[in-house]
C-alpha cells in the first residue's frame, strides 16, 4: 500500500500548469484598481471633505463625524459598485499575521446596505484572545480598533478592508502599527530640526520603505505530506541531497514555468491592491524566491508587506501549492530574509543618505549617515532584540545570512571619506570659500547606486542611497524592526541638534561645530562599523575583543527590551510604556516557548509514528536477508553490517526522543516565561534537537526508499 510520500509523488505527477494572464497588456490600466486610494477620494468627496483627509494623513488632525459619514458613504457605494458585501477593520495583531473581523453592510431592520462614520473609524474585537502580555484578562474583553487614514483602504476578496490600529480598553497598544506611527512620527520631527540646520523649506521628513521578501514553493501535496513542515513551517528531519545550492546555478536562473505563473497571478493580485512589485526572481536554494516592491511611506509599505504575504498564501492555493515564509525551512540551504531598504527623503524631494556633488549637501548627507551608524552602535542589542524569532535563530550566521552579531557595512569609499573627516581635528576657521575644503567636506565622492559595493554577510549595509537592514526574517511583521530602527535615529538626531545648538550658542560656526560632532561620533561608533566577512569566525573572534555582543538566541536577545535605557528610550518619545514593553516582552517569550515546544513535538511523533517504524519494517527485511543468506551459504557481513547501522540508529533515535520528552515535562514546570524560554533553548533545543535529526537523516540515508515514508529534500525542492 502506498505511503502518504508515494501519494504525494503521484499527485505531484498529475499537476499541468495553467497561463496566468493580466487583466489587460498594461500594469497602469489595473494598478490600484482595488484601492480607495486620494484619487477615488479627490473624485467622490467634496472639496472640504477631501482635504480634511489630506490633513489627516499629512498633519495627523482628527477626522470629526460628519466628515466621517460622507467618507463612509463614498466608500460605501464604492465597494458596493465592486460586488462587496462586507467590511472589516483589518489589523495586525501580536499573532505576527493579519486579523479581521467581517461585517455586512446589509441591515435588515432597514432593508438596506448602510455604512456609517462611527463603523468606518472604531470597531471593538475582542483584546483578550489576542496576545496581550497580561495587559487583559479574559474577562476584560474590551478593545478597539481605530482607522489609520494614512494606509489606504482596500478591497480583498469580496471584503472592504479598512487598515487599523488595534490598542485596548486601557489605551496600550496590541498591534505593530500602532508603535510604528509613533516612532516615524519621531524621526521625522527630530530629523526636520536637523534639516533646518541646512534648509529651512523642510518642514517634513517621510521615513521611506522597500521590503524584499524572500520565500520557498513547494508542491502542495509534499508539502501535507511532511506534518513537521505543516505544524512548525519547517523541516526537522531530511537528509541533505546530492544537490543542494553549490552550483549556484539556481540564483537568478530561468524561472520554473509552474512558478511562474504562480508569481504572475500573485502580482496581478498585488498591483490591483496597489502594492507595487516590481521585481521578480530566484533566489540561491532550490525552490527559492523573492519579489521586492517599490519604495514606499514606510507606513504603507509595512503595511503592503503583511497583505502580500497573505495574497501570495491564498493564490499558491490556486496553482496547488505551498509558499514558505519561515526563515530555516529546510536544514544546509540558505534561509530567507526580509530585508528592508530604510531611507528617509524631505518634502523637498531630497533623499538624505543620497550623497551629491554640492558640498553643503555632503555635510548634510554625513550628518545623517554618521548619525544613524552611531545610533546602531549605541542600540546594537535592541536591534538585535528587534529581528530575535525562533524562526530567525536557525537563520542569522547561517547561509548567506548576516550573523547575530549587528554591525555596519559602509563601503571603502565612505570609510576612506569617514577616516579623512576623523583625522583632520577639530577646525576652526573663519568663514570664506575655503570653509568645507578646510573641514574636509568636499572631498566626498558622487556615489551612485553602482559603484557602492554591497555585503551579504552584513546585518546593517550602507547600499547607495539607503540603509539595507538584512537581518530581518522573512516570516516577521516588518513593523517591529522598522519601529526600533526609526526610534534609535530619532534619539540620535535629537542628541545631535542638541549638541550642535549649544556650540553654536556658545559662539562656535555651525559647519564647524557640525563638523566636531561627526568626529566625535565617528571616533565612538567606529567599533560597529565592518567591511570584511560577517560569516567568518575571524570576524566572530574581532567582534569579541571590540565589545560587540553576539547573542545568538530569542530567549536572551530579548533581555534588551526592557534594560534601563531601553525603557526610557521608548517612554522618552511616547512611542510604548514599560508595561507594553513588558507585555511584548511576554508574548515574544511565549511564542519563542510555544514555537520550540511545537518543533519538539513534532519532532518526537514524526520519530515514533513514522521513522521509527519504518526502520523497523526494514529491520525485519534486513534480517530475513541475512538468514537467507546464511542458510545459501553466502557472506551476510555486508547485511549484517547495514543491520547494525539501522539498529544503532533506531536505539539512538527512541532513546534521545525519549529524553526529550522526560526533560520537557519538567521545563514546562518552570513558571517565570524568560527562565522557561532559556530552558527550552538550552534543555530542549541546543540539547536535543541535532542529535534527534542526525539518526534520523543516518536511518533516511540507510533504508530502501521504498519504505521512507516522509517526502525527501530532493523531492520537495526539485520536483514541481
Amino acid at each position: 500500500m502506498p505511503n502518504q510520500r508515494h501519494r504525494a509523488l503521484q499527485a505531484l505527477t498529475n499537476r499541468t500548469t495553467e497561463r496566468v494572464f493580466p487583466p489587460t497588456d498594461k500594469i497602469s490600466d489595473y494598478f490600484g484598481e482595488d484601492v480607495f486610494n486620494m484619487n477615488r477620494m479627490k473624485e467622490s468627496l467634496a472639496p472640504d471633505t477631501f482635504k480634511k483627509v489630506k490633513d489627516a494623513i499629512s498633519k495627523g488632525k482628527k477626522i470629526d463625524v460628519d466628515t466621517a459619514n460622507e467618507i463612509a458613504s463614498a466608500v460605501k457605494t464604492w465597494a458596493i459598485s465592486k460586488g462587496t458585501t462586507h467590511y472589516t477593520h483589518w489589523f495586525q495583531p501580536l499573532t505576527g499575521s493579519t486579523a479581521e473581523k467581517h461585517d455586512s453592510f446589509f441591515d435588515a431592520s432597514k432593508g438596506l446596505e448602510t455604512f456609517k462614520g462611527s463603523a468606518l473609524i472604531q470597531q471593538e474585537p475582542d483584546a483578550s484572545s489576542f496576545p496581550n502580555g497580561g495587559i487583559r484578562s479574559t474577562f476584560e474583553a474590551r478593545g478597539y480598533t481605530a482607522w489609520d487614514p494614512s494606509s489606504p483602504i482596500f478591497i480583498w476578496g469580496r471584503t472592504l478592508c479598512i487598515p487599523t490600529i488595534f490598542v485596548s480598553y486601557t489605551g496600550e497598544a496590541l498591534d505593530y502599527k500602532a508603535p510604528l506611527l509613533k516612532a516615524v512620527e519621531a524621526v521625522d520631527k527630530a530629523a526636520v530640526k536637523v534639516c533646518q540646520l541646512f534648509d529651512r523649506n523642510v518642514s517634513k521628513v517621510n521615513a521611506s520603505l522597500g521590503c524584499e521578501q524572500e520565500y520557498f514553493v513547494v508542491d502542495k501535496a509534499m508539502f501535507n505530506s511532511r506534518p513537521d513542515l505543516v505544524m512548525s513551517g519547517r523541516t526537522v528531519y531530511g537528509h541533505n541531497p546530492a544537490r543542494g545550492q553549490q552550483l549556484d546555478d539556481h540564483y537568478f536562473g530561468s524561472i520554473p514555468s509552474r512558478v511562474y505563473n504562480y508569481m504572475k497571478d500573485f502580482e496581478i493580485e498585488a498591483l490591483k491592491l496597489g502594492i507595487p512589485v516590481m521585481t521578480r526572481h530566484n533566489e540561491v536554494a532550490p525552490s527559492q524566491f523573492e519579489v521586492a516592491p517599490l519604495f514606499e511611506d514606510i507606513n504603507v509599505a509595512t503595511d503592503h508587506n503583511s497583505l502580500l504575504m497573505d495574497v501570495m498564501k491564498r493564490v499558491a492555493d490556486r496553482h496547488e501549492l505551498k509558499v514558505i515564509f519561515h526563515e530555516k525551512p529546510f536544514a544546509g540551504l540558505n534561509g530567507s530574509g526580509k530585508h528592508n531598504n530604510w531611507s528617509l527623503i524631505t518634502n523637498t524631494g531630497v533623499n538624505l543618505f543620497q550623497p551629491s556633488s554640492s558640498a553643503r549637501e555632503n555635510l548634510q548627507f554625513l550628518v545623517f549617515f554618521v548619525s544613524t551608524i552611531r545610533a546602531i552602535y549605541k542600540n546594537a542589542d535592541l536591534l538585535r532584540a528587534s529581528i530575535a524569532s525562533a524562526g530567525n535563530d536557525h537563520r542569522l550566521g547561517a547561509n548567506e545570512a548576516p550573523p547575530a552579531i549587528m554591525s555596519v557595512f559602509i563601503g571603502s569609499e565612505l570609510t576612506a571619506v569617514l577616516d579623512e573627516l576623523e583625522s583632520n581635528g577639530n577646525i576652526k576657521v573663519d568663514k570664506g570659500d575655503n570653509m568645507y575644503m578646510k573641514l574636509g567636506i568636499d572631498k566626498i565622492p558622487e556615489i551612485i547606486l553602482d559603484n557602492t559595493d554591497r555585503n551579504r554577510t552584513s546585518p546593517f549595509a550602507f547600499t547607495g542611497n539607503k540603509f539595507e537592514f538584512r537581518a530581518v526574517g522573512s516570516d516577521q511583521n516588518t513593523a517591529g524592526p522598522m519601529t526600533v530602527l526609526n526610534l534609535i535615529v530619532a534619539e540620535q538626531l535629537k542628541d545631535f541638534h542638541a549638541q550642535v545648538t549649544k556650540a553654536m550658542e556658545n559662539g562656535e560656526d555651525k559647519k564647524v561645530a557640525i563638523a566636531n560632532v561627526l568626529r566625535e561620533y565617528i571616533k565612538e561608533s567606529k567599533s560597529i562599523r565592518f567591511e570584511g566577512d560577517g560569516y567568518s569566525q575571524e570576524w566572530v573572534d574581532e567582534a569579541e575583543k571590540r565589545g560587540l555582543s553576539n547573542v545568538k538566541n530569542t530567549a536572551r536577545a530579548l533581555d534588551a527590551y526592557l534594560s534601563e535605557r531601553s525603557v526610557k528610550l521608548f517612554e522618552n518619545f511616547g512611542v510604548m510604556s514599560q508595561i507594553e514593553l513588558e507585555a511584548r516582552n511576554e508574548i515574544r517569550l511565549e511564542n519563542y516557548i510555544m514555537k520550540i515546544q511545537i518543533e519538539a513535538r513534532v519532532m518526537g511523533e514524526m520519530a515514533l509514528n513514522q521513522i521509527i517504524p519504518a526502520a523497523m519494517k526494514y529491520q525485519n527485511k534486513l534480517i530475513e536477508n541475512a538468514k537467507g543468506l546464511k542458510d545459501f551459504g553466502v557472506d551476510n557481513s555486508h547485511t549484517i553490517d547495514t543491520l547494525e547501522r539501522v539498529s544503532r540508529n533506531i536505539a539512538s533515535l527512541k532513546e534521545n526522543v525519549s529524553a526529550m520528552i522526560e526533560e520537557r515535562k519538567q521545563v514546562n514546570l518552570i513558571e517565570d516565561s524568560r527562565e522557561k524560554a532559556i530552558a527550552y533553548c538550552d534543555r530542549i533545543k541546543e540539547k536535543y534537537f541535532d542529535e534527534i535529526r542526525y539518526a534520523a537523516d543516518q536511518l533516511e540515508l540507510n533504508i530502501d526508499d521504498e519504505d521512507w515514508p516522509l517526502s525527501k529534500y530532493r523531492e520537495m525542492l526539485f520536483l514541481r
